[in-house]
């Protein structure tokens, strides 16, 4: 995809991980997700993942903040080929989504970009992270927390090492700071706790539109696309299935486990998006509540 020139100073990034820590929050709903997808692509095991997110958190003072990367944005996009491509992808993904909202008189805010590798992280109030969590969005700093490192482990997975298949993960935890700042992420979170049976069909649907606004922002910068693009995207999708993911791991498919959506539904998903018109496009899969 070619993804034009932008201005470091139009976007929100930084670099907090390699030993730079930020303020730990309690245990949110981040640190499920991360414990959710170190347990599905990394064979982890929940509960160990969330006690060592605590132990991490149990070592700083309340209160206090050590110090974090104070690399400026634009060193932070030039550190390597993959930062600055997340940081183009941003920019696109801010000029995108601010139009959409500005079609429908919702107010815009702009996610904050994390990029670090090899390393840990610790967000505002989604615990700490440690690079093999892989990509993830928290909704209590609006912070996408992308480690680089990632891309390669995803170009073994989808067997393709294009860019799109990077763009894919960025526009998808994007679409979940869309999902965060029109108030549906609340809405689904409080769906939850009334009826604990629904959780993982709320979530698999939180992440299924996910894709579709992913493949939306694709379809709107369709004049930047090249040729291989959305094949890139669905091989990724596909990898990236829950059970695809599981059946790689030698575990039995479960479909009342799956929290992301197979590869087939992940793929939809995210042609959905490419292929619509319409900025609600997405919204079908809360349609039946």
């Amino acid at each position: 995809m070619r993804l034009g020139p932008y201005d470091s100073s139009d976007i929100e990034v930084r670099s907090s991980g390699g030993g730079g820590m930020r303020r730990a929050g309690g245990i949110g709903c981040g640190t499920i997700v991360i414990a959710l997808i170190g347990a599905l692509v990394f064979g982890l095991d929940p509960m160990q993942t969330i006690g060592m997110v605590e132990s991490v958190q149990q070592q700083a003072a309340p209160g206090s903040t050590s110090s974090a990367s104070d690399m400026s944005e634009a060193e932070v996009c030039a550190a390597s080929e993959y930062a600055g491509e997340a940081c183009a992808a941003l920019a696109s993904l801010n000029a995108t989504w601010q139009a959409v909202f500005e079609r429908a008189g919702i107010a815009f805010q702009r996610p904050v970009l994390d990029l670090y590798r090899d390393g840990r992280v610790t967000t505002e109030g989604c615990g700490s992270a440690t690079s093999a969590v892989g990509p993830f969005y928290c909704p209590a700093d609006k912070g996408i927390y992308i480690d680089t490192s990632f891309y390669d482990q995803l170009a073994q997975m989808s067997g393709t090492g294009g860019d799109f298949a990077r763009l894919y993960v960025i526009a998808h935890e994007y679409g979940h700071h869309v999902q965060n700042i029109t108030g549906l992420s609340a809405q689904v979170r409080k769906q939850q706790q009334r009826n604990p049976a629904a959780a993982n069909r709320l979530q698999v649907a939180m992440e299924l539109q996910a894709d579709c606004y992913a493949g939306m922002w694709a379809g709107r910068n369709r004049d930047r696309i090249e040729p291989g693009d959305l094949e890139e995207g669905l091989a990724a999708a596909s990898a990236i299935g829950d059970d695809t993911l599981q059946r790689n791991a030698g575990q039995r498919v479960n479909p009342e486990s799956f929290t992301h959506g197979t590869s087939r539904q992940r793929m939809a998903a995210l042609r959905l998006g490419l292929e619509s018109k319409d900025d609600t496009a997405c919204d079908v899969f809360f349609e039946n509540g």
